[in-house]
């Protein structure tokens, strides 16, 4: 009714040390019943002139798109405001993830005093592949596989040979030479895809 230009929706999970976890609510639909959940939705939230940009992002047109996530979903660079945020930052030493203090008093405390946050160590390559596909998969429009180089880095590669398995996989497509579009099967498993680029153990 209020004709928002842009939702996320997506089910909420229900995460180990939570109360939620410990004393679940009743009666929550199991896994068929949420996959059919998903169905409708989507398909209520086309009807109503939404397009699906990413997993669980939707608007009624470019313009709308949450310009911060799509950044962050093409593995972007960005600053951590706030108790318990992280941040990533690409430069000459690699790339860098930084978090400031979860607990409120201790987040004060520390912008207060002006401290600094020492960033993590640099990710190396195989964690870099990972987290780019992490996010990238979840984009339905695709992305161009060249981004991954100016993105990382890195050389395309490194990202290709997987790729190409998972297209073998029917899990990505590649409608274009070089641009990857995760698939409507791909959509469905896409933890399964996603776990495809995690460093080999």
């Amino acid at each position: 009714e209020l004709q928002p230009a842009h939702i996320s929706w997506y089910q909420l999970t229900l995460e180990p040390n939570t109360v939620f976890h410990a004393r679940p609510p009743a009666g929550l639909p199991d896994n068929d019943l949420g996959y059919e959940i998903q169905l409708a939705g989507q398909a209520y939230l086309r009807e109503q002139g939404f397009v699906q940009y990413e997993t669980s992002a939707y608007a009624r047109d470019e313009r709308f798109r949450c310009r911060h996530n799509v950044n962050y979903w093409t593995f972007g660079d960005y600053l951590a405001v706030g108790a318990g945020a992280h941040g990533k930052v690409s430069a000459a030493g690699g790339i860098r993830r930084y978090r400031k203090p979860a607990n409120p008093l201790r987040y004060m405390e520390s912008m207060e005093q002006r401290a600094s946050i020492a960033p993590d160590p640099p990710l190396v390559d195989a964690d870099i592949v990972f987290e780019f596909m992490l996010n990238a998969s979840r984009l339905t429009d695709g992305f161009d596989e060249a981004l991954f180089g100016r993105r990382t880095g890195l050389a395309d590669r490194l990202l290709r040979s997987r790729l190409e398995l998972c297209r073998q996989k029917g899990l990505l497509e590649e409608p274009q030479p070089g641009f990857w579009r995760t698939s409507e099967l791909g959509q469905r498993f896409l933890n399964d895809l996603q776990a495809e680029f995690l460093p080999a153990a």
